[in-house]
């Protein structure tokens, strides 16, 4: 756990969004990376679960319900792996911005919730490092339930915890689980200082509180690059200005 409890070595910078499902937690990353855009810095995005190397195993497992917990949990650990030291480090070498949708604390907050024992989990992710901001999205469930309900007809097995025997009500299941998740987040706020955000608030909001957070942890670091940015814009003015002499 060393890692995740020691800042990073790299000139760029993390940025890390966790939430449970309905959470709105993706649609506050995609706004602050336009954001981070518009001022002329660099920004990669990342989010759970995209990695090739495991995706197509997960997915038809996934179709089988054939995925224990413990499974479960590795396979994910895999695609973070993966992502993290040939999506994540490299940008973040290059001095760029990364924004990660989900990060290792969905794990420790899921595959806890599943039953895994939590240090063990906590061991899998050893290798993963601290970001420089990770915030949490906190939401009630039934707010949750609602927003997912009214945008698909049906939960996904998995997204209910249908796989816990909480419930053979997808409805009721989702709530039992996905409540013990949210129970597990509110755990790790302190143990990861992890940033507290109102999922219930106006999405502009939301977005407002992320800017400050950002500007006020990671300032220094805007500071250069918009510097940075305005010195190649003068320069190339100042060029312009002399080739038109």
């Amino acid at each position: 756990m060393s890692k995740l409890c020691e800042p990073h070595e790299f000139p760029g910078r993390l940025i890390v969004v966790e939430g449970i499902d309905g959470s709105g937690k993706s649609t506050q990353a995609q706004l602050l990376q336009q954001w981070l855009s518009s001022k002329g810095v660099r920004v990669f995005f990342t989010e759970w679960n995209s990695s090739l190397l495991v995706k197509n195993t997960t997915k038809q497992a996934k179709k089988k319900n054939q995925l224990t917990p413990t499974t479960f949990s590795l396979l994910h650990a895999t695609d973070f792996a993966d992502r993290l030291f040939y999506r994540v480090i490299p940008p973040l070498k290059a001095g760029m911005i990364v924004i990660a949708d989900r990060y290792s604390y969905t794990a420790f907050a899921r595959d806890t919730a599943r039953g895994v024992d939590p240090q063990w989990v906590r061991d899998l992710y050893s290798f993963a490092i601290k970001p420089d901001i990770a915030f949490y999205f906190r939401v009630p469930v039934d707010i949750s339930l609602e927003r997912i309900t009214s945008a698909r007809m049906k939960l996904k097995f998995y997204e209910a915890g249908m796989d816990t025997g909480l419930s053979n009500d997808p409805l009721e299941c989702f709530k039992l689980f996905q409540g013990e998740v949210i129970r597990q987040y509110d755990m790790m706020t302190k143990e990861f200082d992890l940033h507290v955000m109102d999922a219930t608030e106006r999405i502009v909001v939301q977005q407002r509180q992320m800017r400050a957070t950002v500007e006020r942890i990671i300032g220094d670091y805007l500071d250069r690059k918009n510097g940075g940015s305005r010195q190649r814009g003068a320069a190339q003015a100042a060029s312009g200005e002399a080739r038109n002499r």
